[in-house]
């Protein structure tokens, strides 16, 4: 078989979770095409990050999440990271050995983390919250909306979660994907966990997210984790031993990209071209005979995640087996009773065009 390596341009990845980067989507500011390096930038940055950028951050969220509250954010509530799982790794090294609870299915890398409690219809209930929090859990992860499943939690339910955590649990929300919101009418709205807080610096919440999946720039490696004071200045401690910083010059770039109102017509494009595509892939997977949002519709040789995976690899498509998400750090579940045993991942990030490839390869497997 001719491996994806040797010609990646005959093949559809929809394996990877990661967004188009092009600059043509309608609406979307153009990306630099070359980042000028200040004489600041040839030194070595702040652990925490650039004031500059956490500055930018900070009032991002108070523009966007904390419009008419008396707590917001200032600088000392954020701390630039470089990526998602280098900001999970300095939490986790924060909080040292904790009860830690997440739901299931959930981002893979959460896998390396912990374990606990699975979920009912691929959603966040705030009765599983209260009930796990009574049993003895301290630290909740979560990612909103879901991956992989896509789902959104919105208040009044997002509310009631984070006032059942208040005092009792840490929560740490991953809203890496909070700009893929569709449920309100793609008007640019970003739902975030940040809403919610009363007390910017008494409330456990610990948020990430960052320029990879909503400004589309994963391959900068700029994220942040916003929180109380405390948290951060430890995140910021840790970061000397653990990773050292984020790229300065990266960091300065970054900052007039956040800008609230740009942000908000940013938000705006990226929802109605992602939704768009995201109907699409739906649309056709229907017309296959797929029952969403499994594979329980397609015939029993290509009923369960490893098959599909292996059948779709013969025509050149890569998807991702749900087994993947099954967050089994402790390895008590065989694989075949796994909950994600018959689902797949398809990520409607790439280009249409790799897109229509995809649904074209996967309409041939389930012909044959």
């Amino acid at each position: 078989m001719e491996y994806y390596a040797d010609h990646p341009e005959q093949w559809a990845n929809l394996g990877q979770g990661a967004p188009e980067v092009d600059d043509d989507i309608e609406g979307s500011f153009a990306r630099p095409q070359t980042i000028d390096v200040s004489l600041t930038g040839r030194e070595y940055g702040p652990t925490a990050g650039i004031k500059p950028l956490r500055e930018a951050v900070a009032n991002l969220y108070n523009e966007h999440h904390r419009q008419g509250k008396a707590s917001k954010y200032t600088y000392e509530n954020v701390c630039i990271v470089p990526g998602g799982r280098a900001g999970l790794i300095r939490i986790g090294a924060i909080l040292g050995s904790a009860y830690l609870g997440f739901f299931i299915p959930d981002y893979t890398a959460y896998d390396q983390l912990m374990s606990l409690f699975r979920n009912d219809g691929y959603q966040i209930h705030p009765k599983k919250v209260a009930d796990e929090i009574a049993r003895g859990t301290s630290v909740i992860l979560t990612s909103n909306p879901r991956n992989p499943t896509g789902k959104v939690v919105k208040n009044p339910e997002l509310a009631e979660i984070q006032d059942l955590c208040r005092d009792r649990a840490t929560l740490i929300m991953d809203e890496f994907y909070c700009g893929y919101n569709y449920t309100s009418n793609c008007d640019g709205t970003v739902i975030s966990s940040a809403e919610n807080v009363v007390d910017v610096d008494e409330d456990d919440v610990l948020i990430i997210d960052g320029m990879t999946k909503r400004f589309r720039l994963p391959g900068w490696r700029v994220a942040w984790v916003v929180g109380p004071k405390e948290f951060i200045s430890a995140l910021g401690s840790c970061g000397s031993y653990l990773d050292g910083g984020t790229n300065v010059p990266f960091q300065e770039a970054a900052v007039s990209m956040l800008e609230p109102t740009k942000v908000r017509h940013e938000m705006r494009a990226l929802q109605t071209h992602f939704k768009m595509k995201r109907d699409y892939v739906l649309g056709r997977l229907r017309g296959m005979g797929f029952n969403i949002p499994d594979l329980s519709g397609l015939p029993e040789s290509i009923s369960d995640g490893l098959n599909f995976f292996k059948a779709c690899l013969e025509e050149k498509v890569i998807v991702v087996v749900g087994l993947s998400f099954d967050l089994n750090p402790a390895k008590r579940r065989d694989l075949f009773d796994s909950p994600c045993h018959h689902f797949v991942r398809l990520s409607y990030g790439p280009r249409i065009e790799v897109l229509k490839m995809g649904m074209d390869a996967i309409e041939r497997v389930v012909k044959k």
